[in-house]
Parts: C-alpha cells; structure tokens; sequence
C-alpha cells in the first residue's frame, strides 16, 4: 500500500506502526465494541480467565474448531462453482455430520442453506464449510469463521453464540452485529457477494438474520479503526459504570470496575453504588505443600502424586492445586514441573529451616507496560516515600487494632501506637520510616506476650522481643516461618499481576530478595500471621513439644509444622468484610487485589495505592 494511500477502513498507512499493522482478530474487534477496557486487558495486556460462560461457548464451539476448511473459490455471478471443490466440502462437511450430530450446529447449517437465495431446478446446493480461516492485509483482520454457506458466487457467515436471542427491535446486539459484518468484508474480499449473515443463538435454538446494511458497514469500518488505534495504547480505558455488562465478563475480577471507580474518588464518595465482589470469596484451589523429607512428587495425567520409597503417600487433581510448596529435601520431576508450567501453578521451594529459597513459574503473564511503570516509580524517590509511608502507618494501624482485640493492654501504649504513625507523613526520607516502624514494631512485641493464652501451661513460651536468624524461642520460630510463607503468598501474588517482585520501592533492591512482595506484605504480617501464631498457641494446635531447642536456635519440627500451616491456611480463607469496598472475601483474595491495585496504581487508573487496613 503506497505510503499516502488510505485502506479500506478510512486509516491512513501512516496511523499504524510495526506491531499495529498486524491483523486483528474479529473476535477482537467484537470485544473492543463490547468494552474497550475489555479489549485493552485481551488484546494489548494479554490477560484471560475462564467463567461458565467462557466455558459454555467453547462447548458450542467444539465441532467447529476441530477442523480447519477451505472456502471455495467464488464464481462470478450467473456461474457455478468448481464442481470438484463443492463435492469435496459438501463430503467433509457430511462426514463431520457423522461425527458429531449436533443439534445446534445442524439447525444453523440448514437455516444457511435456506438463507440462500433461490437457484434454478438443477443447481448444486449450497457448500457448508466450517471453521474457515480467512484474513485480509487491506482491513489489517483476521477470522475463523464458524461456518459458511456459499452458493456460486454468493455466500453467507453464520455465527454461533452461547446465550439467547436478545429482547431487542434488533434481536441481536452490536457487538455480534459488528462481529458478522466484519466477517461478511472478509468474504467479499474473496470475491462472494455476501449481503446478509446469521446469528444462531444456542440458548434459544434461534437463527437471527443480520442485513448488512451501509449503515452496519460505515460503524464496522468506523469501529475497526478505532480498536486498531487503540491496540497501540497503553493506557488502560476507564472501567464501565455500574454496567450490567460487568456482571457476565469473565475479566470483571481483573478489571475491577466498581473497586476503580470508587477509589478514583478521594476521598471516597459514599454516594456511589455499592461495589459489587465480581471474583469469588474464596478460591478454589489450594497450596499443596509436602514436607516428607524425602519424598519425590511426579504425575499421572492430570493428578500429582507425593511418593517415598516409591510408595504413594498424598495425591491431588491439578485444578485443585494453586501452588505446590516443597518443605526442604522434596524432589519434584520434570515432567510434573513442564505440566505446573502450562497450567500457570508455581512450585515453591522452602529450606529446611523455613527460609523461602525461590519460585519456579511458568510463562504467565508477562506484563511489559506494567513493569515499566513499576521501574519509573523505584526511580522516583518521591513516589517510593509516599508509597512507603502508606505501608508504615497502615502496618502500625494494624498492630495496633491486634493488640487491642486481644489483650488488656494499658491505654498508654495504644495512645503510643496511636501517635508514632502520625509522624511517618512528616517522615523525609526512607532511612527515617525505617526508624519509625522499629520504634513501633519494638512497642508492640514488647507487649505481643500479652495475647498468648497457651493451653498447656507446663510450656515455655516465653517471648520479650523479635528475634531471627535464627529464631531463638517458640513464638519466634512460628513467627519467622509464617512471615516467610507471606513473602511466598505475596510474590505469587505479584507474578499473578506480571510485576516484577525483586524490585521494591520501600524495601529495596537487594539481590535475592523479593522486595516488592515484603512491601506489600507490611500491612498484612500482624492481620495474618501473628493472628495465625496466637491461634496454634492458644487453641493447643501447636505445643510445648514440637520444637527442638538448643544453643543455635529452636526449630518447629515436622508435626508442629504441619499443624502452623493449617492454622496459616484457615487463617488465609477466612472471609472478612473489606474496609473500604464492603464486601465479604478471603484473605488470601484480599492478598491477590492488593497486588492487582498495586498495578492499576503504577499506571494511574486510580489516585493512590491503598492497603488494607482492620478496623
């Protein structure tokens, strides 16, 4: 296309660049009319999540991706087509028949065939084609086409959708409309006259003809520019408001609409709509740890199998593992290791003495634009200064709310634990907020022993100070273990989102520490972990008799350890009400969107970075 000619869709050759210029998917242009904040996060950013629905269209889709066809060539008008070719599609299409007698697929097939206009007495019938692969350089799209019923020099596109005809003048919506025009452009580039498509709604068993109208024609080309303009952005739209489109998206959990808007108003405004919770309370799936010292971890098929001494001893179904933790001396194989991968589950490994060693992590997301901003804001001392005078005062607020839940502490020290964080906004550098939260981290430990009740009185449980590497006393060895499985949680977290989590802003980058993840961990060490240490004391989950004491430290043996991790664990998916958006979730979710607004932060979709604080 000579540099100062204009494609078909009115966009100068000029207006797209190198990675721009390349074919966008109709699928693609359908979301950008959809929503474009969709778009940008499918598209541009590469993010996915399955819901039902998601899952349900696939199902629809089964028969149709099995196979990839070959449209015949188009005649010109008045002639037929190459008798060969029909034959040889009119046979695979019969043969697919055979196969699969869908009764979604054949009601769509036999409305294309009446669809199309009417022949003399003697001509061939129409040729279905299915799963039909067809792009264009001049449009700058691509398609697989579900199906098409082309009769010489004609042919029509038929769409399949999961749901049900649409109660509309219409009986149909634009996306879907826009979707099929953009079809119906690709087939005539291949020489078809093509004036007409169809929707076939499976949730109905209803065909919906779609005329392509010169209006439909001008909002598609008009639409196919925009959404190629807009994959060259890297700014995330803003969310819908309070839209009903939200509710059935399977990337509302990663868009956050509601919690974005209400956090774009600062202070935050009490007359917006609630903020509905679009990801579920609780996950599914699970951490699978295994601390067998010895033990080796392979697979078969679709399951993880815990072995020693080539015995099994523990087995899970993939989907149900979120995470698998290995405690020490674990082996895993590497075959199980390339199935985590695929399937996005990192492997975690632990040292024997609870130190967190490292992360295995498939390919993920790997979120360039999110990461730039997350490297502009490490060099901007400012932005870490603020960014960490938040995680301070929020983590002192938290300390503070545990204390006075849980022990009768006199009113001094909460008046003391009170004031400290209002001087951490007057804090001028980050050595200063380093002082500030010793002084009072040294405050609350001092009266942490306070809301230790154990039940086994003969027990030392002695605790005056933090102490580590290595821990010298019970309450220190939990504390140093559960702060480490935080750290874990956290930089999951952050991998989750494409962030990189080596590269803090309040602990800084030091080589092999996860900095970015003790950032965002800051607030949650006392809601999380010391509750889940005062939970194994005080309930007698962990006693007296699971550590081993000597002159290097005190060390949590295997089954003390594995009972911490269920009070970690429980502790994790225990739902709570969330301060600032009202509604129930677990920890573990709250972990996950704390991470999720970190990046929405970095590239100013909201104001300010805020974590959580308990009331």
């Amino acid at each position: 296309m000579p540099a100062d000619s204009t494609d078909p869709i009115g966009m100068e050759a000029s207006d797209l660049s190198g990675e721009a210029a390349s074919l966008l998917p109709v699928r693609m242009l359908n979301e950008y009319v959809y929503c474009p904040r969709l778009f940008h996060l499918m598209h541009v950013e590469g993010r996915w999540a399955d819901n039902q629905y998601t899952i349900e269209g696939r199902h629809i889709h089964r028969r149709v991706d099995q196979l990839d066809h070959v449209l015949p060539d188009a005649v010109a008008a008045g002639g037929f087509a190459d008798e060969k070719a029909s034959a040889s599609a009119s046979h695979a299409s019969e043969g697919k028949g055979e196969e699969d007698g869908n009764a979604e697929t054949s009601d769509s097939v036999s409305h294309a065939k009446s669809s199309a206009k009417a022949k003399p007495a003697g001509d061939e019938p129409p040729v279905i084609t299915r799963s039909v692969p067809l792009s264009s350089d001049s449009l700058h799209l691509t398609a697989k086409l579900d199906l098409v019923s082309s009769d010489g020099s004609e042919a029509v596109p038929v769409e399949t959708k999961r749901g049900r005809v649409p109660n509309n003048p219409e009986r149909s919506w634009e996306p879907e409309r826009v979707q099929l025009m953009a079809q119906g452009l690709l087939l005539r580039e291949q020489g078809y006259a093509c004036d007409h498509g169809v929707l076939y709604f499976a949730g109905s068993r209803t065909r919906v003809d779609v005329p392509f109208t010169a209006e439909l024609e001008a909002d598609t080309l008009r639409y196919l520019r925009e959404a190629h303009l807009a994959s060259q952005s890297t700014i995330l739209p803003p969310p819908l408001d309070d839209s009903p489109k939200c509710n059935g998206c399977s990337l509302n959990g990663i868009c956050m609409p509601d919690e974005t808007l209400a956090l774009a108003a600062v202070p935050l405004d009490k007359q917006r709509p609630d903020v509905r919770r679009m990801y579920p309370a609780r996950e599914y799936a699970t951490p699978m740890y295994v601390q067998e010292q010895g033990a080796s971890v392979g697979k078969s098929n679709s399951r993880l199998i815990v072995r020693k001494d080539r015995e099994p001893i523990a087995e899970a179904r993939l989907k149900d593992v979120s995470q698998l933790v290995l405690c020490g001396n674990v082996q895993v194989s590497t075959q199980t290791i390339h199935l985590l991968c695929e399937a996005n589950v990192p492997v975690v490994y632990l040292s024997t003495g609870h130190w967190f060693s490292g992360i295995t992590f498939g390919q993920g997301l790997r979120n360039a634009y999110d990461r730039a901003a997350q490297f502009r804001v490490a060099a901007d001392p400012q932005a870490c200064l603020q960014f960490a005078r938040r995680l301070v005062a929020d983590k002192a607020g938290n300390q503070r709310s545990l204390l006075r839940r849980n022990a009768s502490v006199p009113d001094r020290v909460l008046d003391d634990l009170a004031q400290l964080p209002k001087r951490v906004d007057q804090a001028h550098s980050l050595e200063e907020l380093l002082g500030l939260e010793g002084s009072i981290a040294a405050i609350y430990f001092q009266h942490f022993a306070l809301m230790l009740k154990p039940r086994d009185f003969d027990a030392n449980w002695d605790f005056t100070h933090r102490n580590r590497r290595p821990p010298r006393d019970p309450v220190n060895a939990m504390l140093s273990f559960g702060y480490a499985l935080l750290a874990k949680e956290c930089t999951v977290a952050l991998l989750s989102e494409g962030l990189d989590p080596w590269w803090g802003f309040y602990h800084q980058p030091r080589h092999g520490r996860p900095s970015l993840a003790l950032d965002i961990m800051e607030p949650f060490r006392a809601t999380i972990v010391d509750s889940a240490v005062i939970t194994a004391i005080n309930t007698g989950m962990v006693q007296n008799r699971n550590f081993t004491r000597s002159a290097a430290g005190c060390i949590l043996q295997p089954a003390g350890r594995k009972s911490f991790l269920q009070a970690y664990e429980s502790r994790l998916d225990q739902l709570v009400t969330h301060p600032v958006f009202d509604y129930r979730c677990s920890w573990r979710s709250i972990i996950r969107l704390q991470a999720r607004l970190l990046a929405r932060w970095l590239r100013g979709d909201v104001p300010e970075y805020t974590s959580l604080v308990t009331r």
